[in-house]
């Protein structure tokens, strides 16, 4: 006769519960909650239940209704003059009684998760007369425990983290199970831990559920993650226990174990001698086989020739060493720079220190390339002078202006014509000499700034440019003019010797102590002995002042 899991279990509880049955005596059911009971006036001397203490296997598979006890009053004969009733809780619908014997039945299967007991209440009543014989009394059915729950993980499955190269022993996380089984009846919800998968990385402790490191200096660059099984069986995990699984994701997190390392001893980079200041020249990057702060990188150019040519900075997005231009480059100058560049991790961990400098170096060679350059004056402004008396074709100056690339290629010379509209200069194309080519008037124009292109002869695309003003220097071309047109009037009584008039005259030159005039009147108005003209010998910038006096009445 073959058994399987459950039936097994059954067969085990059945004779635990006899072995357990057969030792109890027959007790007197504690309490009643009925009065005495009293009978034709005179109080009836008081009875006693006798039964023995009602248990029931829960899961009862079989098809005849289970046992469960008896219920029997010292007054019960046998003679069948007793009925015995049973109410309360799953009267009739879980639990009947034959009313001849006191024979308790179970009808349906019962689970102790569901119910751990019931309450009922059981009367003895008199066949003929129907009155009680025992006052009404209350009992408990409890439902006996069989191991048919197996322990549940609820709060699975779990994920954790350990720091990589913990040392052997180190907790992880606690995994609990849980059994719905009666904890206080034999081992049904006594668990026990074990690992299934996950060996030999990790452990755990059979009786808390608490998972430990297992393999010292596991490293999270060769794995970082490892799933694991971990078991619970009740019955303290003897065979025939029932047993459930989950499943638990460990992370090895990142430690500074590693330092960073440049994959070449060194760099080569190509730079046209023309790129412009804070340009970028190159980007490298030392690996490092951690991750998030422990990889961030500080650069730093600690050698070689490029110092204060070029700089280093990082990128915090992808901690590259970006390579910058601090001044401008000039192949004919010079042709290369080597700079010896550092490597190191921000945050170091002391306890891997012991591991070496976490720092590398490597070399950078940037090669500067010549680039066809536009010719370059001699000066950036060029002031020259020239009298406005001079003729057509005086040498004003010379400007100068040379190729920077190694070719020097010759050079001519042109006035840029939006910047000399008239056309009063001219400049030799080979010597670039500037000629006057009109006659000047520093009235006109007092200074005169032109623009000098200076272009290559191989290659007439680049152009340079210079700036020359030229200021016209003066000569006294012109003569004294009054200041306005003069209308006096004077009264008839004017007194002799009354200033009638003050005029005055300007003149165009512009010497640089001012004018000087000399004021007289006409042979004409000399005649007229009315009136006279004083020179008050007053110097201005622009002219001088006379008065003209009324000398008679």
């Amino acid at each position: 006769m073959k058994f399987g899991k459950v039936e097994f279990c059954h067969f085990l509880q059945i004779i635990a519960l006899f072995l357990c049955l057969s030792g109890m005596n027959q007790a007197e059911l504690p309490k009643s909650r009925s009065k005495p009971y009293f009978q034709s006036g005179r109080p009836r001397t008081k009875r006693s239940w006798v039964w023995n203490q009602f248990f029931v296997l829960e899961e009862y598979m079989g098809t005849d209704p289970l046992y469960v006890g008896k219920l029997h009053s010292d007054v019960d004969k046998g003679d069948g003059s007793i009925k015995y009733i049973l109410s309360g809780e799953g009267a009739s619908s879980i639990f009947i009684i034959d009313e001849n014997t006191g024979d308790i039945h179970a009808t349906k299967r019962l689970d102790r998760e569901e119910q751990a007991y019931y309450t009922l209440r059981a009367q003895a009543l008199d066949r003929l007369t129907n009155k009680p014989v025992e006052p009404e009394s209350e009992f408990v059915i409890k439902i006996q425990d069989i191991n048919d729950n197996e322990p549940k993980f609820l709060d699975g499955p779990y994920t954790a983290g350990v720091p990589e190269m913990s040392p052997v022993g180190t907790s992880v996380v606690q995994v609990t199970a849980t059994d719905a089984d009666d904890p206080t009846y034999g081992n049904s919800a006594r668990v026990v831990y074990s690992i299934l998968q996950g060996q030999p990385y990790f452990s755990v402790e059979p009786k808390t559920g608490i998972i430990k490191t297992a393999l010292p200096n596991m490293d999270r660059e060769a794995k970082d993650q490892y799933l694991l099984v971990i078991q619970a069986k009740d019955m303290v995990g003897q065979n025939g226990g029932l047993s459930g699984t989950t499943s638990v994701t460990v992370t090895l997190t990142d430690v500074n174990d590693n330092p960073p390392r440049f994959p070449r001893r060194s760099y080569q980079y190509n730079v046209p001698e023309s790129l412009p200041v804070a340009s970028v020249v190159a980007r490298i990057k030392a690996a490092d086989a951690d991750v998030g702060p422990n990889a961030e990188m500080e650069y730093k150019i600690v050698d070689g020739d490029g110092l204060g040519v070029f700089k280093i900075s990082v990128d915090k997005d992808t901690q590259e060493g970006i390579i910058t231009i601090q001044k401008e480059l000039d192949f004919e100058a010079k042709t290369s720079y080597t700079l010896r560049i550092e490597a190191a991790n921000k945050h170091v961990d002391s306890h891997f220190q012991s591991l070496g400098p976490f720092s590398d170096m490597t070399t950078v060679k940037i090669i500067v390339e010549d680039v066809d350059e536009p010719p370059v004056f001699t000066s950036r402004l060029y002031s020259m002078v020239v009298s406005e008396a001079a003729k057509v074709g005086t040498i004003i100056g010379t400007v100068a202006a040379h190729d920077p690339d190694v070719s020097n290629s010759p050079v001519r010379y042109s006035i840029d014509r939006n910047t000399d509209l008239e056309r009063y200069f001219n400049i030799d194309a080979n010597t670039g000499v500037i000629t006057t080519a009109k006659s000047l008037d520093r009235e006109t124009n007092a200074v005169h700034n032109i623009t000098v292109l200076a272009m290559e002869s191989q290659n007439p695309a680049q152009i340079g440019r210079g700036y020359v003003a030229i200021t016209i220097l003066d000569i006294n071309d012109n003569a004294p003019e009054f200041a306005m047109e003069y209308e006096t009037t004077v009264c008839e009584n004017a007194q002799p010797g009354q200033v009638i008039q003050k005029i005055s005259a300007v003149d165009k030159d512009d010497p640089p102590s001012g004018h000087q005039f000399y004021f007289s009147l006409t042979a004409e108005a000399a005649n007229n002995h009315n009136f006279t003209l004083q020179d008050n010998k007053d110097y201005l910038s622009r002219g001088k002042n006379f008065y003209l006096n009324n000398f008679e009445p």
